[in-house]
């Protein structure tokens, strides 16, 4: 039987994981945090009064498994001089089904078998959240659009409201093997999951065991100068009495040429990995090259960094248990 994973996160650092986890012996629920209020997500948001549809998109669309001309069409951004610019249909969509049924969730389910979507896919609420950040000078800043291009440094996040969990959150919460921390805006993107007590709570009740999977980059305004454990010590703030029992690190070497450019254009640098300090705040640290160039980007390896998370999982579930690829990209046990 395939171990329950639940996946937390939002963005794109959250649907190129999945891209990789899906095609692995998993069963994969991914909870979507739903407080983007930004370009098309925030103009549906003002227009008809939905929840951020961006990155639940992204998702489905990386744990498809129907053809690549839909999940094309499904990511392909209207350019217009007409009220449709910027949207992608996927959104348009997903904001239809809402209008017709009322419901997100019942929204996703039919956006899911018509992508056939290898796993569940759960909005952490059908509430229209707003994000607060509270800023290294003291002042609030509302909207996690406005948060992200703010030059000020974050010191904390929240809601502005009290957020409502649904009963398929906390069910897979409590079903849950093991509870993934995707990669991405650690305070705009990851932490948004866990600001919840309701969250915090189910999370403390359950078995599963809490794995991250570390930044590559560092975010200006969220993480300038952040080291690995830096990023480990902001989630565990969050979380209850459970903590992050493994990380995943990247160690590869990126081109210096590149490292510089990120750093001239967007203020970014390398993740520190300061290894001491990770193996205080984990019972194990996981290193190897994860970084991958894709059109001049950093990013992680979806796959290597997915073939690390089952070999994470079959040596705690299954250590005297071999599993192999077969040419169907698919693994066995030996």
């Amino acid at each position: 039987m395939y171990k329950k994973i639940l996946v937390l996160g939002g963005g794109t650092g959250m649907s190129s994981l999945l891209k990789g986890l899906k095609d692995f012996p998993l069963s994969i629920t991914a909870i979507v945090s739903v407080c983007d209020d930004g370009q098309s997500t925030g103009r549906l948001r003002k227009e008809f009064g939905v929840p951020a549809m961006g990155d639940i998109r992204k998702v489905l669309v990386a744990l498809s498994g129907t053809d690549d001309i839909i999940k094309d069409a499904l990511q392909y951004r209207f350019e217009t001089n007409s009220d449709l610019n910027g949207h992608p249909v996927g959104n348009l969509l997903l904001t239809s089904l809402m209008n017709m049924t009322g419901s997100l969730k019942e929204s996703i389910e039919a956006l899911s078998k018509l992508l056939k979507v290898k796993g569940t896919v759960l909005p952490l609420t059908e509430d229209l959240v707003t994000l607060i950040g509270k800023m290294e000078d003291h002042t609030i800043v509302e909207g996690q659009h406005f948060i992200t291009d703010s030059p000020k440094r974050i010191i904390d996040i929240d809601y502005k409201q009290e957020i409502s969990i649904s009963k398929d959150v906390r069910d897979a919460i409590r079903d849950a093997d093991y509870i993934l921390f995707s990669m991405g805006s650690l305070y705009t993107s990851i932490i948004p999951n866990i600001i919840s007590k309701e969250i915090q709570n189910e999370i403390d009740k359950s078995k599963a065991k809490l794995l991250y999977i570390c930044n590559i980059m560092t975010q200006p305004g969220e993480t300038e100068k952040y080291t690995v454990s830096n990023h480990i010590k902001e989630l565990n703030r969050f979380l209850g009495k459970k903590k992050i029992e493994a990380v995943f690190v990247n160690t590869g070497e990126v081109e210096t040429s590149l490292i510089k450019k990120y750093e001239t254009l967007e203020q970014k640098d390398l993740v520190k990995v300061d290894q001491e300090e990770i193996e205080k705040c984990v019972k194990e640290a996981i290193y190897n090259n994860y970084a991958i160039i894709e059109n001049g980007v950093i990013r992680h390896d979806n796959i290597k960094i997915s073939n690390d998370i089952l070999s994470y999982i079959i040596s705690k579930e299954e250590p005297n248990v071999l599993y192999v690829k077969n040419q169907r990209g698919n693994y066995k046990s030996t």
